[in-house]
């Protein structure tokens, strides 16, 4: 008997889900997006950070090229135009404790470009490697009862129409409608929390200017310790030899929209190095401010009952603050998990496996969440949360280890381990490196960017400010 699975969204956690359901041999995978996809790395309007920095961490490359080996990501987003930045030795980060020294010694890289690039190459080498299909249509519901969703529910011009499925997948992004979809079944009580700290993204285009081709990724990072709004800015390679500049700030210290003072809000951080880049560089775009930010979490998989027939993952499962970097990561172990709990059932009607992948991804997704939100409630003027007791404590700790990173190399390839994904936060507390973070940092701190002769000259070559 044919099999079929309907795929709710295109975006990056709709595609690597449809990839697993077609490796797992599901005769007919059919995605559906209420958008015109773009023949080419093109924003597009139902991706409302699209316009923003995006970070490929370590760990999230890797579960993609495990749910598509043959297709070689890394190496079509590098031909592409995407960056590789070794977070070790490619980076100038400027952390509230300190500029993070530059290492000569390999640790994890992260990959950069446009949102727009990735979901792109991703999207293309699905449709080349399967045999999905992608398809313009906008779900109003899910069909089938509490026991077992039968299928979605899509709206056409003539009317709704429905369309059957083994599995459904709601990958449909921060907008999901889960909730009342769900109620429409008789399902309710579902558990949300929101974590909100207000952060508005205000990012602009520059051309890089000659001889600062190399410049490495710049960011001066947001202050949860000082009692005031966040702050940051952050400079990313990105294709066609061009930067993505984008500047962050909570409620009460939010960027503003127009160049002026995009260009007076970064030189007014801690260290103007971001406004002095870019006060020499070619500006190719408007400013484009995004205030869809705030940290959601659906509790789904506590529900006492679940129905069979019914995944959710990506951004309609948790979705995280974009400062973090995490949440294209976090799309892809959901991913993963559907593709190794298909392996193991054989099949997407398979009794059980809606549920199983429901809560693994969820247990994937809950390291980001801790880590967003524990900075986020930090900030004054949040909503959804105050940091607890044991929130302080951890940190306290997390700041002693990110204090100790600024010029130990054991205490920074820790931090570099969690963040790029490839470790659980669990390795902050292994022997080493707690004994890391007591020990400290061997070399006193750095109150200057740790620039290279080179790049010191592009800087000032660059200066139109007279900082």
């Amino acid at each position: 008997m044919s099999r079929r699975a309907v795929v709710i969204g295109a975006g990056l956690a709709g595609m690597l889900a449809a990839a697993a359901l077609s490796a797992a041999g599901t005769d007919e995978v059919i995605v559906l997006d209420r958008d015109e996809l773009p023949q080419g790395p093109e924003h597009r309007r139902g991706l409302p950070q699209g316009r923003h920095a995006h970070l490929l961490m370590a760990g999230g490359l890797d579960a993609m090229e495990q749910l598509l080996p043959a297709a070689r990501l890394r190496k079509r987003l590098l031909a592409a135009g995407a960056h590789e930045i070794p977070l070790s030795s490619g980076m100038l980060a400027l952390t509230p404790d300190g500029w993070l020294r530059r290492w000569r010694r390999e640790g994890p890289a992260m990959l950069t470009c446009t949102r727009a690039l990735l979901d792109w190459v991703v999207r293309e080498a699905v449709l080349e490697q399967t045999t999905v299909r992608v398809r313009r249509a906008a779900v109003v519901g899910l069909t089938g009862s509490a026991d077992r969703v039968r299928g979605v529910r899509v709206a056409e011009p003539g009317g709704d129409t429905d369309l059957g499925a083994d599995l459904v997948v709601d990958a449909s992004g921060r907008g999901t409608r889960v909730v009342s979809w769900l109620k429409g079944l008789g399902l309710s009580g579902v558990r949300e929390r929101a974590v909100d700290s207000g952060l508005v993204n205000a990012s602009r285009i520059y051309r890089v200017p000659e001889g600062a081709e190399r410049f490495p990724l710049t960011v001066v990072q947001p202050d949860p310790f000082v009692s005031r709004p966040a702050r940051s800015a952050m400079v990313m390679p990105i294709e066609g030899g061009r930067w993505l500049v984008s500047c962050g700030g909570s409620r009460g210290g939010e960027p503003p929209a127009d160049p002026e003072g995009f260009l007076r809000y970064a030189l007014d951080l801690p260290d103007p190095i971001v406004g002095r880049l870019i006060s020499g560089a070619e500006p190719l775009t408007d400013v484009h401010l995004s205030r869809s930010t705030s940290n959601v979490r659906r509790y789904l998989e506590k529900l006492p009952r679940w129905p069979e027939g019914f995944v959710v993952l990506g951004d309609a499962l948790a979705t995280f603050n974009p400062s973090y970097g995490h949440g294209m990561s976090v799309a892809a172990f959901g991913a993963r998990v559907l593709d190794r709990e298909l392996a193991r059932s054989g099949g997407p009607g398979a009794p059980g496996l809606a549920r199983r992948v429901l809560r693994g991804a969820a247990r994937a997704a809950d390291p980001a969440w801790a880590m967003a939100v524990g900075q986020d409630v930090l900030y004054p003027d949040v909503r959804g949360g105050r940091p607890t007791v044991a929130d302080r404590v951890v940190t306290a700790y997390t700041r002693r280890m990110m204090k100790a990173a600024t010029g130990s190399y054991a205490a920074a390839s820790v931090i570099w381990d969690v963040t790029s994904l490839r470790t659980p936060p669990t390795r902050m507390f292994r022997p080493g490196a707690v004994l890391a973070a007591v020990a400290g940092s061997p070399l006193p701190p750095s109150v200057e960017p740790p620039l290279t002769p080179g790049e010191r000259a592009v800087l000032r070559a660059l200066d139109r400010t007279g900082a």
